[in-house]
């Protein structure tokens, strides 16, 4: 079993993530490509967590892009993205799940977690964020890598939700 993450916030709560449960474009992607730092810091998150990338693989490069990094690919169905999201992510403990997404279809994934006590992060990474997937986040933050980071360095997401 994989250590996982732990972090205690003052006035949010203790949390402990197992999983990460992802969005791939333009959540982690920008044009279908990562950069060699998402790359880096999903290989070192593997290693705390399970990682799962939900996606329809808009640019169809995700497998290519991914290959040699430790995270399971899901491909969706084109209908009810965000449903297909929602039921996977209830599979896995939502209160233990960090989830990142950008899409109107990450909309449901990300409210599903943040209301079971998990993390849902909004991210941009170039590419836009649409407003009702940011209405349902704990927070918003630009750029793949810094998203990730959150994760790596705890004490930058406890300053960013602490009372």
């Amino acid at each position: 079993m994989k250590p996982g993450i732990p972090i205690e916030i003052p006035g949010f709560g203790r949390m402990e993530f197992r999983s990460i449960v992802s969005d791939y474009t333009g959540t982690h992607s920008r044009g279908g490509k990562i950069t060699r730092e998402v790359e880096r810091r999903l290989i070192h998150l593997s290693e705390l967590v399970d990682i799962h990338i939900l996606t329809a693989d808009t640019f169809g490069t995700a497998e290519r892009e991914l290959e040699g990094i430790p995270v399971s690919i899901h491909r969706l169905l084109a209908e009810e993205q965000d449903v297909q999201k929602m039921k996977f992510v209830k599979s896995c403990d939502p209160r233990q799940v960090a989830a990142f997404g950008n899409g109107n279809n990450d909309r449901l994934l990300l409210k599903t977690v943040r209301d079971a006590g998990g993390l849902a992060i909004a991210v941009d990474n170039g590419e836009g964020c649409a407003i009702e997937t940011l209405q349902n986040a704990n927070l918003f933050i630009v750029g793949a890598e810094n998203a990730l980071d959150l994760l790596i360095e705890t004490r930058r997401l406890k300053a960013t939700l602490r009372l």
